[in-house]
């Protein structure tokens, strides 16, 4: 059964690729594995159909006959434990790799989110011109410790899996602050992950929706 997926109607990232449905259609991409997309708007989001299948009424939601499923994470998890390609079959190397996808949601990405939302959704609070240096800096450590453990190999963990995945899309969202250009391993690790022709493919359908360009 082929699965639907769901994404914003109207991009609020202008089809960048930023949006969290990219995680999801990269992956699948990855896994060989075709699939649907229904398009929701913002007012959409919001109503009881959608909230039955995501209850914070955001994006995306993955239906495959019974099962719905929402978060990205526990989506790609999904995903990646049904096809090959995205887990190493070895116990200890995809229990690791597991491993990175946590570390990519729960240790790197939550500073980048709140200096997105410092950026934009508080950007005229009295605070934020004080927290944003704070918040940066914790960006900082991150990366830092990010690129001594990445060092010189071209994926995290032996040879491209969900973590790079998780954790690659994760480090896009920096891209705009130029936070990124200060550690040239990661930013060259961002490239490798970009490169991907599965992530070529998830891109360009993404990029379609703000584009029209079917």
């Amino acid at each position: 059964m082929v699965p639907t997926i769901t994404a914003f109607e109207s991009s609020p990232d202008r089809g960048r690729g930023l949006a969290r449905d990219m995680r999801v259609r990269w992956a699948l991409e990855e896994a060989g594995q075709p699939y649907e997309v229904r398009l929701v708007s913002f007012e959409a989001m919001k109503n009881s159909a959608h909230r039955a299948l995501h209850p914070f009424g955001q994006i995306p939601t993955y239906e495959e006959g019974e099962l719905a499923l929402f978060e990205s994470g526990a989506i790609v998890f999904h995903i990646a434990e049904r096809h090959a390609g995205l887990l190493p079959d070895q116990a200890n190397a995809r229990a690791r790799a597991i491993m990175w996808m946590f570390a990519a949601l729960n240790t790197v990405e939550p500073p980048i989110l709140e200096l997105q939302t410092a950026k934009f959704a508080e950007a005229d609070q009295p605070w934020t011109t004080e927290r944003l240096p704070l918040i940066k800096e914790r960006i900082r450590t991150r990366l830092g410790e990010l690129a001594v453990r990445l060092d010189e190999a071209d994926w995290l963990d032996g040879g491209f899996s969900a973590g790079d995945l998780m954790m690659v899309h994760t480090l896009q969202r920096l891209k705009p602050s130029g936070l990124l250009d200060g550690y040239p391993k990661l930013a060259a690790y961002v490239a490798r992950g970009e490169a991907r022709p599965a992530y070529q493919r998830a891109f360009a359908a993404q990029l379609a929706v703000f584009t029209g360009k079917n």
